[in-house]
């Protein structure tokens, strides 16, 4: 791999890259493709490329990509799937990405005490098809197929969080590769402990920029008797806001509740292929016995007739399910194709839920003042919506334009008691939200953390807290 390295390497990189080439082998790459494939996730932020990609195949040679890079200074970028929606991956400084897609292993499934262990490359998709015939499920569910490592550093959450929690609940335990080069096991298999600092939460949403996640041991639940999934329109998305709300409120326990407005509707139409009534829309799903089912279906109906819901479509057929919960994913990429020449400004807030409808009414009229383009879709069940900003990046007014209505809706969102972002993590691309949302003593503890765990700031460098 040596004679791989390009010319205009300096020195001090090029002997990191030398130490690197003769641990991995054929897993250490310099390739413009590959370099540009690892240089962004899925977001509207430029691409920064790292000087190499290498893919170890176990905690013990991260530990000495670690203590190789340490040496001479040169930054570690973790990666994923490559999902990240705020620049989390982005090599900003350039440096060494480390991709743990190959650390895929299943380590452990305990049925008994519904928990698994597994390194940090496997996807959730994976896990899931891996527990189908023990009666478990995984059920933290952010959309896109993204790795359990990367889930855990963004603190993802998704379409159950209502019922099932977010990472941050549902993460028992971590192996994290420090700056030292050595392996921590943080957390237990036990269910709940009082002994000393919660440092596996220390590690959960740090992005990367603490430590390198390599193994997670994750809570698991029993699949539920039955599920029944369905689709309601409303006649606007007030209307649908203060349903789900309602819902909640009085103890409903429903697994998902998502909101699309009806310009997502019609860009899901034509992309999956489905002919769903292009209006303002909740996709729920219940979980329990057939009996508890049923009953909260009919009580949630009783709510949204109130709010003038209907046109149900049902779905109990795992099949049918699964085509309607892949036509919500979707969303995003049928939002781009319907502006094949931008891309997607994507932007999420978390608001208290008493004040959800009243937020993204507010992010509307904003955008009725403005020429951009923006449908909004949601886990409003926790008070969790996204809009997408469909720009064209080349257009210097029209990312202003896109910048200035994330800001608007940022502040708003801390005003109501809520944050910055609620699932997509900071990245580089909420980093300046950080001071609005948290007091100067709290930044200062944040940079004193980082520079007590990685003295030489060579962990994910730019993102989530200031150095």
């Amino acid at each position: 791999m040596i004679e791989s390295i390009p010319l205009s390497t300096s020195t001090n990189l090029r002997s990191c890259l030398d130490q690197l080439g003769t641990l991995l082998g054929d897993r250490l790459g310099f390739g413009q493709a590959l370099r540009e494939q690892h240089s962004h996730g899925e977001s509207w932020h430029p691409g920064a490329l790292p000087d190499a990609v290498c893919f170890p195949r176990s905690t013990e040679e991260v530990c000495e990509i670690v203590k190789v890079c340490a040496s001479h200074s040169v930054p570690l970028i973790p990666f994923g799937a490559g999902t990240s929606l705020e620049g989390n991956v982005h090599a900003d400084r350039g440096g060494v990405c480390v991709d743990l897609s190959q650390m895929n292993t299943i380590v452990d499934v305990h049925t008994e005490d519904f928990d698994c262990q597994v390194q940090a490359g496997v996807t959730r998709r994976q896990l899931n098809e891996y527990l189908r015939d023990t009666g478990l499920f995984f059920p933290v569910d952010p959309g896109a197929d993204a790795t359990i490592g990367g889930m855990a550093s963004t603190r993802a959450s998704g379409t159950n969080a209502v019922r099932y929690g977010t990472m941050r609940e549902n993460v028992l335990g971590l192996t994290v590769v420090t700056a030292n080069g050595k392996a921590m096991k943080v957390g237990t298999r036990a269910r709940k402990s009082s002994a000393g600092y919660d440092l596996k939460s220390l590690f959960v949403g740090a992005e990367g920029t603490l430590g390198i996640i390599t193994e997670v041991t994750l809570r698991l639940y029993p699949m539920p008797e039955a599920m029944s999934a369905a689709v309601v329109n409303f006649p606007d998305v007030e209307s649908a806001t203060k349903a789900a709300i309602t819902t909640i409120q009085f103890g409903i326990p429903i697994a998902r509740v998502e909101l699309m407005d009806k310009q997502y509707m019609g860009a899901v139409n034509g992309y999956s292929k489905t002919d769903y009534l292009e209006r303002d829309t909740l996709f729920l799903e219940f979980h329990g016995t057939e009996a508890w089912v049923a009953e909260q279906a009919e009580q949630f109906g009783e709510i949204a007739a109130e709010f003038g819901g209907g046109d149900f479509q049902w779905a109990v057929k795992e099949e049918d399910r699964r085509k309607l919960w892949r036509a919500r994913h979707n969303a995003y990429y049928a939002g781009l194709a319907m502006s094949p020449n931008g891309k997607g400004y994507v932007t999420d807030v978390c608001v208290p839920i008493s004040r959800l409808s009243e937020s993204i009414e507010a992010v509307r009229k904003d955008l009725a003042e403005t020429n951009l383009v923006s449908p909004i879709l949601g886990h409003v069940g926790d008070g969790n919506f996204h809009l997408t900003i469909f720009i064209d990046t080349d257009d210097a007014e029209s990312l202003k334009d896109a910048e200035q209505l994330n800001l608007r809706l940022v502040k708003r969102a801390i005003e109501m008691g809520g944050t910055c972002t609620g699932e997509h993590g900071v990245g580089s691309g909420k980093l300046k939200s950080m001071k609005l949302e948290h007091d100067q003593e709290s930044l200062e503890l944040m940079r004193v953390l980082k520079q007590t765990l990685d003295p030489q700031n060579i962990f994910n460098p730019g993102k989530v807290v200031s150095i």
